[in-house]
């Protein structure tokens, strides 16, 4: 199982007392080294920090400004070499990214000397960052004001294939200004543009409440290049940015990159501020304490009999659609003991065979028609107009989600399309299927909400939302296709299809492709409400899926610490399901808890679909507490 982290993590401090500690105190060289000698010729003459000021003031979609060569190629290099060769990358996974990290290069300063000894050219490099002669370079390019010596915010990150970081805009604290510096890999090879790993911006729009939020897809995309230097100010509102997928890897090829921010000169420093202005606009974190789901209500609630049995007519009307084996009183009354038990369950084969045998192959065909099938893309992220035609288009916005939904559109509808509208529109919202619900759970439905999702491989996610106040009821129909094995076709392990039977789990349900729906514990108060541990696609899976994997930990961990992790983890994940076909998966989610559907990674067989319904509900008191 892939360890999971908060987004922002040290460098194996003893304690969080410590990193803070680390983070605050240490000062750059006081020696008399001339930082500006480890920069690229001519970066800080007066005509180039006057032409970089111009181009950041006139840049879009929010003021950005990209330096082609920053430092001495010398000098990169042999940080590159040290970063390769000296550091530890730990793979870490949350809703919002995954990535292989260092943790942070303040504390390299408290390394020994013996340590110390095999990081000099790293060394060098941050102090030049952090130097007097840069910040006043940086503060002269943006006007961003007095910046932070003491306070270092830095790591070195690798990524690889199948790595990502989505939709944020950098807001926490006093950072004031992001950057990033390229190294990618390998050295002297051109980076392309199909490889991924593009940094994109974002324009925004103004959102339903006038608050201003990104649109669905980047109006910008800058592929990494080596010596490359991007720096923007943090702004909440403005600055939403993301990391495209990396899609290539395995041969050497990674995009590699030290990443910080410059944050606000501290107490004690030239420039700084007791009374900092509080920002008008929200963060993306701060905008995620809440998903805003609107509801439905129900006209009355007197038809509902929780205790059963199901009315005639009722039972009539879902036999068109759904399995009858559902819709037996024996069999319902087991399934909602169950669920009284345990607050989630999954129905497998939901629907009727007549419905899946036209349900499935069109889905199929719809992403071949979208160019979204994994023969067609062969790995690469496709264009975000992909599979936005037709019937389908893409919600946003992307800090808090991004997948398509279905439209009323005037052009003939593929056959999905139209299965998939009746089950939204008429279906799921019927009093025969409330009445259902409500017997399966001893609940009481009051107001829904229903939508056909698409997440398309290499886009489209939802990142962790929780409702503070309330409990619901989610109802979840999973409708992705399972990988087609041909009889002579063999896995990228080498076994025939002939040798499955003891072969682990491929594709979706090894969760190689991502798009698992996650439910996490209440964060406490402390935390970054938009910073949650994935729930590793090789945990354990909801009920009647099949046993749990776990992945080892890092080398440099030992078992206890691995143990300790691995209990954290358990505690905070409460749910993990794969992407399935033809499964109802429900689960009462209680206040707090955050939910997620992982990001689809490019390198999936097509596009993850679902029906999701949300529910609020009422509980059935007994006669006996009346």
């Amino acid at each position: 199982m892939a360890h999971v982290h908060e987004r922002s993590p040290s460098l194996e401090p003893s304690s969080d007392s410590l990193l803070k500690r680390l983070k605050t105190t240490h000062s750059s060289s006081t020696s008399s080294v001339d930082h500006e000698l480890r920069f690229y010729p001519g970066l800080f003459g007066p005509e180039n920090v006057q032409q970089l000021h111009q181009a950041y003031a006139n840049s879009e979609p929010f003021k950005y400004a990209i330096i082609e060569k920053l430092f001495q190629d010398d000098l990169l290099k042999n940080v590159k070499d040290e970063c390769m060769n000296e550091l530890s990358f730990t793979e870490k996974e949350t809703d919002i990214y995954k990535v292989n990290q260092t943790g942070d290069l303040a504390s390299l300063s408290y390394l020994s000397e013996a340590q110390l000894a095999l990081f000099p050219n790293l060394v060098a490099l941050r102090d030049a960052l952090y130097s007097s002669e840069f910040r006043k370079f940086i503060q002269a390019a943006t006007g961003c004001g007095a910046l932070s010596g003491t306070k270092q915010d830095m790591s070195v990150n690798s990524y690889t294939q199948g790595c990502h970081l989505l939709n944020h805009d950098d807001v926490i604290g006093t950072r004031r200004v992001s950057y990033i510096l390229y190294m990618p890999l390998p050295y002297g090879q051109e980076w392309q543009k199909e490889w991924g790993g593009a940094l994109e911006l974002y324009p925004v729009q103004p959102g339903a409440d006038g608050i201003p939020e990104p649109e669905a897809a980047p109006c910008k995309a800058i592929p990494p290049s080596w010596n490359q230097f991007i720096f923007f100010e943090v702004q909440p509102g403005k600055s939403f940015h993301s990391v495209e997928e990396v899609v290539v890897g395995g041969d050497g090829r990674a995009r590699l990159s030290i990443s910080g921010w410059f944050h606000a000169a501290q107490q004690g420093e030239e420039g700084y501020q007791a009374d900092q202005a509080v920002p008008e606009l929200k963060s993306s974190r701060e905008q995620l304490t809440s998903s805003s789901t609107t509801f439905v209500a129900y006209p009355d609630s007197g038809s509902l009999y929780p205790d059963g049995p199901l009315r005639k007519e009722y039972v009539t009307y879902l036999l068109k659609f759904l399995n009858p084996v559902y819709l037996q009183p024996r069999t319902m009354m087991a399934l909602m003991a169950r669920f009284v038990a345990e607050s989630n369950i999954e129905l497998h084969h939901f629907l009727s065979a007549s419905l899946v045998s036209k349900l499935e192959p069109d889905l199929r065909r719809a992403d071949q028609a979208d160019g979204l099938d994994g023969k067609t893309r062969q790995g690469r992220i496709p264009s975000h107009t992909a599979g936005v035609s037709g019937a389908w288009s893409a919600r946003g916005p992307p800090h808090k989600w991004r997948y398509c939904t279905l439209q009323k559109t005037t052009e003939p509808p593929r056959e999905s399309d139209t299965i998939l509208r009746q089950l939204q529109d008429e279906v799921f919202p019927s009093d025969a299927f409330r009445a259902w619900l409500s017997i399966l759970t001893k609940l009481l439905p009051l107001s829904y909400a229903v939508e056909a999702r698409r997440f398309r491989p290499g886009l489209d996610y939802t990142l962790a939302t929780s409702e503070g106040d309330e409990s619901r009821l989610d109802v979840v129909l999973g409708l992705t296709p399972q990988v087609e094995v041909e009889e002579n076709e063999t896995r990228s392990n080498g076994k025939s299809k002939a040798n499955e039977k003891d072969e682990e789990p491929h594709g979706w349900q090894a969760g190689e492709w991502g798009g698992w729906e996650c439910y996490m514990t209440p964060h406490d108060e402390e935390d970054d409400p938009a910073v949650y541990r994935s729930g590793s696609s090789k945990k354990r899976q909801a009920n009647n899926a099949s046993g749990s994997q776990d992945h080892d930990g890092d080398d440099d961990v030992d078992d206890a610490g691995n143990k300790e992790q691995e209990d954290e983890e358990d505690e905070s994940t409460l749910l993990t399901v794969q992407p399935s076909f033809n499964r109802l998966l429900l689960v009462l989610r209680d206040e707090g808890v955050m939910r997620f559907v992982k990001y689809v990674s490019a390198a999936a067989a097509g596009s993850r679909w679902d029906l999701c319904a949300e529910f609020n509900v009422g509980m059935v008191q007994d006669d006996e507490e009346d």
